[in-house]
C-alpha cells in the first residue's frame, strides 16, 4: 500500500466538548501520514462547535462539517463517511483512541491481499466501572478447514462465521471500527433499527473477505444500556425493543434476497440465520424464566 493512499477517519460526535481531544490527538498521532479527520457534529448545543473549529484551525488534516439540526446517531454516522476522500475509511468514536500504527497495520495487510474489503483488529474496551477487557479472535469455529471463515472466498461461510461471533461474545471482533475500503463503507444501505451494527456486520461479510491484526490497536469505552434506553437514542418506536431478535433476522432475510448469491448459496444463509434466531431465541426464554422466578421468590 503506497504511503501517499489517503485514509479518512470519520468522527461523528453530538455534544462531545469534553471528550473530543485525546480522541483527535491519537487520529493525528498516526504513522501512516496521510490522514485526513472528518468531525461531523450532529447539532451540538455544547461548546463542541468552537472547540472543533479551533482544532481545524491548527491542523488542515481536520475537516469539520457542522449539521443545522440533528439527523440522528445512524445518520451522523454514515455522513461522516459520506463526506470523506479517502480510499479507505475508519469509523471511530468521540471517545476512543488509535494506537499510533493502527492505520499501518491494517494498511499492510490491505497491501498483502487485494481481495479484502475490511481489516480488523483487536481491541481493548473499558467497561462500566473501568475494567478492561480485551478478548483475542481465535479464528474460525470447530471444524473449519484452512481458509475459512471471515476469509474466506465463500460469502456464505463469512456471513456464517459473523453471525457465529454475535452469539458467542461482543469483544471478540469489530467490523464497524475497522478499516473500511470506500465502496462498503459508503454504498452498502442501512436502516436505522435496533441492532442495525450487528445487520451492517452481517451485510460487510458477505460483500467481501476481511483479515484480522491481532494485536490491540485501538482502545473503546464499553457501556452497558438498556435496550429500551437505546431504542429512544435511535429515535426508533419502543415496542420494536421487544422484537428486536426477530425484526433484526427479517432485515437479515431480506437482505440475502437481494444479495448476489445463488439460490443454494441463499438456502444455506437462510439456515445460519435461522439458527442464530433460534438461539438467541432460546437465551432470551431462559432470561425471562430466571427473572419470573426471581419475582415470585418476594410474593
Amino acid at each position: 500500500m503506497r504511503d501517499s493512499e489517503l485514509v479518512s477517519i470519520a468522527l461523528p460526535v453530538r455534544n462531545g466538548a469534553g471528550r473530543l481531544e485525546g480522541v483527535v490527538r491519537s487520529v493525528l498521532a498516526q504513522d501512516h501520514q496521510h490522514i485526513e479527520l472528518v468531525i461531523s457534529d450532529n447539532a451540538s448545543t455544547d461548546a463542541t462547535e468552537e472547540l472543533c473549529r479551533d482544532l481545524a484551525a491548527g491542523d488542515e488534516r481536520i475537516v469539520y462539517h457542522r449539521h443545522p439540526r440533528n439527523v440522528g446517531l445512524l445518520g451522523n454516522f454514515t455522513h461522516a463517511a459520506r463526506i470523506s476522500r479517502g480510499a479507505f475509511i475508519r469509523w471511530i468514536g468521540d471517545d476512543d483512541r488509535l494506537e499510533p500504527s493502527c492505520v499501518s497495520r491494517a494498511l499492510a495487510a490491505f497491501a498483502a491481499d487485494e481481495r479484502l474489503i475490511l481489516v480488523t483488529n483487536q481491541v481493548a474496551y473499558t467497561r462500566d466501572g473501568g475494567q478492561v477487557t480485551t478478548t483475542p479472535y481465535p479464528g474460525p469455529g470447530e471444524g473449519a478447514t484452512a481458509g475459512a471463515g471471515l476469509g474466506s472466498d465463500d460469502p456464505v461461510e463469512r456471513f456464517a462465521e459473523m453471525l457465529r461471533l454475535l452469539n458467542e461474545s461482543p469483544f471478540l471482533i469489530d467490523p464497524l471500527y475497522g478499516l473500511l475500503r470506500r465502496g462498503p463503507a459508503t454504498e452498502i444501505p442501512r436502516r436505522n433499527m435496533l441492532r442495525e451494527d450487528e445487520v451492517y456486520a452481517a451485510k460487510l461479510a458477505l460483500a467481501g473477505p476481511w483479515a484480522h491484526v491481532p494485536e490491540v490497536l485501538s482502545h473503546r469505552n464499553w457501556r452497558t444500556e438498556r435496550i429500551t434506553r437505546l431504542a429512544g437514542r435511535l429515535d426508533v418506536p419502543s415496542w420494536q425493543s421487544h422484537l428486536a431478535n426477530t425484526l433484526q433476522c427479517r432485515e437479515l432475510l431480506r437482505w440475502l434476497h437481494q444479495a448476489e448469491l445463488t439460490e443454494a448459496q441463499r438456502r444455506r444463509a437462510r439456515t445460519a440465520v435461522l439458527r442464530m434466531f433460534a438461539r438467541r431465541q432460546r437465551r432470551t426464554i431462559a432470561h425471562r424464566s430466571r427473572k419470573l422466578l426471581s419475582m415470585v421468590r418476594f410474593v
